[in-house]
C-alpha cells in the first residue's frame, strides 16, 4: 500500500526525500558529500554559527546539564527561561512572554487555546501549516481569506456572528511568498469589528524593523493594540523554539490552558543560552546584519527579474522562483545540485504552484550570490523558463 502510492507521488514529481548536510549552517555547506553555496536556509543573520552562541550554550550545559528534564509546571521551569522571556517581552516592546519548543506546537498551543467550538477564524489562505492545523483542531469555524484581499476579509467580518468570539490569524511575513501582510489594515479590521488579531513573525523576527522586532516594528504599530505575537528563535535568531508575546492575562491564561505548553518538557539550558546570546548580538550588531541582508536582497532579486525570472510579489529575504510545473521544479533544483548550488523544489501541497525557494543570508558574499545567479540564468534558459 505505501509503496503504490510512494510511487504515484513520484510520478507526480511530489515525492520527497531527506539530504543529509554534514557541516554547520552556514552560506557553505556539505551535502550528500558535495560542497554548495546553501541558498536554502532560513538562518537569515548567520546567528546559527556565531561564536557567542556557540560559547553560551557550551557553557549552559556545563553549568546548567544537557536537559530541562520535566514540563515547565514540573520542575523544567528554569531560572534561563525567565530571563529568556523577560528578554523577549523587552524586545517585543509587550508585557511579558511565553516560550514553546517550536514554532508549530505554538501555532497549534495558542489557537486551539483562543477559541473552540461556536468562535470563529479568519485565516489568510497562504498562512503556513501550522497555523492551518491549529485553526483545524480547535474545532472553530474556519474562514480562509484570499491572500492578502482586505476587502473580501471585511466582508466576511460583515457577515459574521458579532456575538462570537473572532480572531484573525496571519503570517507576518509569508514563508514561500517572502510578501509582507497589510497588517495597518488588518489591525483597521479587528478594531472595526471587535476581533483578536494574531500574528506569526516567524520569518520576520530579527528581520524587519529597524531594531528587527518584526512587522508590529516595521510598521509603527508598537503600542497601538493589543497584538498576540508569535515568533520562532530558530531562523533569524539562530537557536531553537518559539515565543508568544502580549499581555500578562494572556500569557498566564495559555499556561493554564495550552496543552502543547503544559505537556512538553522544556527547552534545554544550551537551546535557552543560545537564543539570549542571539538577542545580545542583535542589540550590538543587529543593525549590521540587517543591512548586508537587505543590500544582498535587493541584488539578488533584482538580478532575477532583469533575467527574467517571475520572483511573485516577495518584499523579503525569501525570495521564490516561479516554476512551470512538478518535474520541471525537481529537474532544475537537481542540475543546480550539480553546479554546486543547493536550492530545494517547493511543491503541492505545500504551494498552490511549484517554485524554487531561495532564501539569501546576510554572511553571502557577493561571489555567492554571482555564481549562483549564474546557473540559474543557465539553466533557466535551458529548461526554457526564461527566454
Amino acid at each position: 500500500m505505501f509503496k503504490e502510492e510512494l510511487l504515484q507521488l513520484e510520478d507526480k514529481g511530489l515525492l520527497r526525500y531527506l539530504r543529509w548536510v554534514e557541516t554547520e549552517q552556514a552560506p557553505h555547506v556539505i551535502i550528500d558529500g558535495k560542497k554548495t553555496i546553501n541558498l536554502c536556509s532560513n538562518n537569515y543573520l548567520g546567528l546559527a554559527t556565531h561564536p557567542d552562541l556557540k560559547l553560551a550554550s557550551i557553557e549552559a550545559t556545563q553549568e546548567y546539564g544537557t536537559s530541562s528534564a520535566a514540563s515547565r509546571l514540573i520542575t523544567g521551569s528554569m531560572s534561563l527561561h525567565r530571563n529568556l522571556e523577560r528578554k523577549i517581552a523587552k524586545f517585543k516592546n509587550t508585557e511579558t512572554a511565553l516560550l514553546y519548543n517550536s514554532g508549530y506546537t505554538a501555532n497549534l498551543g495558542i489557537i486551539t487555546s483562543l477559541v473552540k467550538k461556536g468562535d470563529i477564524i479568519f485565516s489568510d489562505k497562504l498562512n503556513h501549516a501550522s497555523i492551518i492545523d491549529g485553526c483545524l483542531l480547535s474545532g472553530a469555524e474556519f474562514r480562509r481569506y484570499p491572500h492578502k484581499d482586505v476587502s473580501s476579509l471585511d466582508a466576511m467580518l460583515k457577515k459574521s456572528n458579532k456575538s462570537k468570539k473572532r480572531l484573525i490569524v496571519t503570517d507576518a511575513v509569508f514563508s514561500m511568498d517572502g510578501d509582507i501582510a497589510p497588517l495597518p489594515d488588518l489591525v483597521g479590521l479587528a478594531k472595526k469589528y471587535d476581533c483578536l488579531l494574531m500574528l506569526d513573525e516567524a520569518h520576520a523576527t530579527g528581520v524587519l524593523g529597524e531594531n528587527g522586532r518584526g512587522a508590529v516594528e516595521h510598521f509603527g504599530l508598537d503600542g497601538k493594540f493589543d497584538f498576540i505575537q508569535m515568533g520562532t528563535l530558530g531562523k533569524a535568531l539562530g537557536s531553537f523554539g518559539a515565543y508568544v508575546a502580549g499581555r500578562k492575562d494572556l500569557i498566564d491564561y495559555l499556561i493554564n490552558k495550552s496543552r502543547p505548553f503544559i505537556y512538553t518538557t522544556a527547552l534545554p539550558p544550551s537551546v535557552i543560552a543560545a537564543a539570549t546570546a542571539a538577542l545580545k548580538v542583535l542589540d550590538n550588531s543587529g543593525s549590521q546584519l540587517r543591512k548586508n541582508l537587505w543590500e544582498k536582497v535587493k541584488f539578488f532579486r533584482l538580478s532575477l527579474n532583469d533575467m527574467g525570472f517571475n520572483t511573485m510579489e516577495s518584499q523579503t529575504q525569501i525570495i521564490p522562483v516561479l516554476i512551470g510545473d512538478n518535474n520541471q521544479a525537481v529537474e532544475f533544483s537537481r542540475r543546480l545540485f550539480e553546479e554546486g548550488i543547493f536550492i530545494q523544489a517547493i511543491r503541492p501541497p505545500t504551494v498552490p504552484r511549484p517554485r524554487l525557494r531561495i532564501s539569501i543570508m546576510a554572511t553571502h558574499t557577493r561571489q555567492d550570490l554571482e555564481r549562483s545567479l549564474t546557473a540559474l540564468g543557465k539553466i533557466g534558459k535551458d529548461l526554457g523558463v526564461i527566454k
